[in-house]
């Protein structure tokens, strides 16, 4: 599997882990944000009457030596499906801090979205338009793996520094749990697998 690493003694978000962005899914791997964009775009080009959203959630899991991110990208054709990838990065030490954790899912989440909020969209948008009338539409989200209420969620503390980075990006809404579907679940699902460190990038 590939995993991008990142240098234990900078864990702030950079251009060095993103340098190779690189997808995989069920079916296929070592797909480039252009591979996802096709992909994403022959699927709604199947349906172009029906409502999507497109989602992009991180969520992480703490490994023996290591800290492993997995940001999920989803594109839901409501009630009818969707098509899903998922990225992974590896931090090369153990995060303890719930907000060190939170900010850097939300940075992942965001700088992956840059890629598609251009391109992608843009071109989704265009197959649907001739459709509006007819019930097409396209909503855009990033998932924050985070919930607002105190006694439940240890995040509640940082969740609307949280959004406001979001929200200042100006393209995404932004949700949070129990809404956060491509986080907490989708994500989560692959920052279970533990994975073999090797020489860091």
């Amino acid at each position: 599997m590939y995993v991008v690493q990142v240098n234990a003694m900078k864990p702030t978000m950079g251009t060095q882990q993103f340098e190779n962005l690189i997808f995989h899914n069920v079916s296929e791997r070592g797909l480039s944000v252009d591979d996802v964009s096709r992909r994403m775009l022959t699927f709604v080009a199947a349906d172009p009457r029906a409502a999507y959203q497109f989602v992009i959630g991180t969520d992480c899991q703490v490994h023996r030596g290591y800290t492993k991110f997995v940001t999920g990208v989803i594109l839901r054709r409501m009630g009818k499906g969707a098509w899903a990838c998922y990225r992974q990065i590896v931090l090369t030490r153990e995060l303890t801090s719930v907000q060190e954790k939170l900010s850097l899912e939300t940075a992942l989440s965001q700088e992956a979205a840059c890629y598609f909020s251009q391109d992608a969209l843009g071109q989704i948008e265009e197959l649907l338009l001739p459709y509006l009338y007819q019930g097409a539409s396209l909503e855009s989200f990033i998932d924050i793996d985070a919930g607002t209420q105190p006694v439940v969620n240890k995040t509640s503390l940082y969740v609307q520094d949280m959004v406001n980075r979001v929200k200042a990006m100006g393209t995404y809404g932004v949700r949070v749990k129990p809404d956060a579907v491509a986080a907490s679940a989708y994500a989560n699902r692959h920052t279970k697998q533990p994975v073999r460190l090797e020489s860091s990038v």
